[in-house]
């Protein structure tokens, strides 16, 4: 698989680590940011990791499916986490869903790739 092929990942990639990035900014703004340390945590893991396998992916890495899978773990981690405070937060349910197109994204491509 070519490298431009991987550009609508590389986008989703992009994508959630920007949105990962402003959600933990936005809880660090929160009230009680106690209760947002572990969405805190994994926004800055997911933001990390997104970026990593973006770069893999640009650069054509042997490595890509492993980057690709635990991007996506991550992603669900992330997801999963902001769920809970999306009823209430609109930087979370924009961060969850972000991170939901770009676990998608990223298990699929896995999936393509041998």
């Amino acid at each position: 698989m070519h490298n431009s092929q991987y550009q609508p990942v590389i986008d989703a990639l992009a994508a959630c680590a920007a949105e990962c990035e402003h959600c933990a900014t936005a809880c660090l703004q929160e009230d009680d940011v106690k209760m947002m340390v572990r969405c805190i945590q994994l926004d800055r893991d997911c933001s990390a990791i997104c970026r990593v396998t973006a770069d893999a992916l640009a650069r054509g890495s042997d490595n890509a499916k492993v980057f690709l899978e635990a991007c996506a773990a991550i992603c669900a981690a992330c997801g999963e986490e902001c769920e809970k405070h999306a009823p209430h937060m609109d930087h979370c349910r924009a961060c969850a869903e972000a991170c939901r197109r770009c676990e998608e994204a990223c298990r699929s491509l896995a999936q393509q790739i041998y």
